[in-house]
């Protein structure tokens, strides 16, 4: 299997191919499950982070309740049976659709609950409802990601799902991080997280629509099923088995590039809000501000991520879009000294970029090394590998921002800590500079 995928020589296509492929059914379904996909990610986490920070939760403890998300990074311990098992009742919709119907319908209900509960009824039943918003999150992130590699023709299929993908999940975090903002502000969050409820519809109605893929139909047939011993082994081993024996000891790189890579995006995710929130900020600032730079930002990152790969290749697309993520991360330190409205909505613009860019490329490389039958789990072990590292170290970020505070002021303390996130984006472009290296040397053997 190719480890650069973007860089095998594929024949030249016409506008009007391109157009042809957006007007397909399968985008537009894309489309509304990464919108799907995006909503819970951040009311689990940063959002609920503001919602706690104005009933005067400590950064400390909202730093703590961030680790909700690791729901995110457990995805391939129950991977195999998404890979493998029907749900019941909903399994006549398909496998794929059956899982996504489930995952969706828990993920309206816990949001809901949240509403209803609240911080006042203490921070163990709403954390707790979070968790398990983040576990079905993470549930429908595991099928959908299948069905986008599996619905697609070839590699650049692929990558238009993966943008339609990556598209319709920033519209979905800049209404979970704006538009809700803004409701909270004239509604109150109860209102705003049962609103955020209703619109998982939009899912539910994505996987009524979407098609059952079955260009892994025959892998699947050929596989023993989940319950004998071979099938337990070959849907828990096989998909590592086939991992490392189509890459190799190059395996171990790719994992350790792709767990680094989205240092700078992850690190200090649960003080975003609060930042803003110390900052003096009021949510309709926040909310207009990130409307105003957060569709356009993610759009032009996708596109421009997409046309860079397809130009220079997927390894200095990677590459790129960490130093795009490292100065984006750093630039929020500005904001300590002047945070006017243009200097603000620069910051946020540059962010909304660079991590579109950089995003769009980790999902079309992590796309690329998966293999038919293991679709699922393969993917998830993939995406969690990126998302553990993170998602632990990211739970510390208030207790560093509250200790750094003590002898540097709050706004210093969050200056010094954007710019040392911003900082470690330097090993990832490292790894992937000696991933791209070594991968030119295992090609011919490949």
């Amino acid at each position: 299997m190719s480890t650069d995928t973007a860089t095998a020589p594929r024949p030249k296509r016409t506008a009007m191919d391109v157009l042809r492929e957006l007007r397909q059914p399968k985008v537009a379904v894309m489309l509304a499950l990464g919108f799907a996909s995006g909503l819970p990610f951040l009311l689990t986490q940063n959002t609920l982070g503001y919602w706690l920070r104005d009933e005067g939760i400590s950064l400390k403890v909202i730093g703590f309740a961030s680790w909700a998300g690791l729901a995110y990074v457990l995805k391939p311990f129950w991977s195999p049976v998404v890979d493998r098992v029907d749900v019941p009742l909903l399994g006549r919709f398909g496998r794929r659709r059956g899982w996504m119907l489930l995952a969706q319908l828990v993920i309206a209900a816990g949001l809901v609950a949240m509403a209803l509960t609240g911080p006042k009824a203490g921070l163990t039943t709403i954390v707790g409802f979070a968790v398990m918003v983040a576990f079905a999150s993470a549930t429908q992130d595991i099928v959908i990601d299948a069905w986008r590699i599996e619905a697609s023709d070839g590699p650049d299929e692929m990558g238009l799902l993966s943008a339609a993908a990556n598209i319709g999940y920033r519209i979905a975090i800049l209404i979970a991080d704006a538009a809700i903002i803004a409701g909270a502000q004239h509604f109150g969050w109860p209102a705003s997280y049962v609103a955020m409820a209703v619109l998982m519809g939009i899912g539910v109605a994505a996987s009524l629509f979407a098609f059952e893929p079955a260009r892994a139909e025959a892998v699947m047939q050929a596989q023993a099923p989940l319950w004998t011993p071979r099938g337990f082994f070959d849907a828990v081993i096989g998909p590592f088995v086939q991992f490392f024996a189509a890459h190799k000891a190059l395996g171990l790189l790719m994992l350790l590039a792709i767990a680094a890579y989205r240092l700078p995006d992850f690190l200090m995710g649960p003080m975003y809000n609060p930042f803003y929130h110390d900052l003096g900020l009021s949510k309709d600032v926040v909310a207009v501000v990130r409307g105003a730079t957060g569709l356009p930002g993610a759009f032009i990152g996708t596109v421009a991520s997409g046309l860079f790969a397809v130009r220079f290749g997927l390894f200095r697309t990677l590459i790129t879009g960490s130093v795009l993520q490292g100065l984006g991360t750093a630039s929020f330190a500005l904001l300590t000294i002047n945070h006017d409205i243009g200097v603000f909505t620069g910051v946020m613009a540059l962010d909304q970029f660079a991590q579109s860019f950089a995003g769009v490329a980790l999902i079309a490389y992590m796309s690329s090394l998966t293999g038919l039958g293991y679709t699922a789990t393969q993917y998830a072990l993939l995406s969690s590998t990126y998302a553990f590292l993170g998602k632990f170290l990211k739970g510390f970020s208030g207790q560093v921002v509250d200790g750094l505070s003590h002898t540097q002021g709050l706004m210093g303390a969050y200056a010094t800590a954007w710019i040392g996130t911003g900082l470690t984006a330097i090993p990832p472009i490292l790894l992937v500079l000696l991933l791209a290296h070594r991968s030119r040397l295992a090609a011919p053997s490949a």
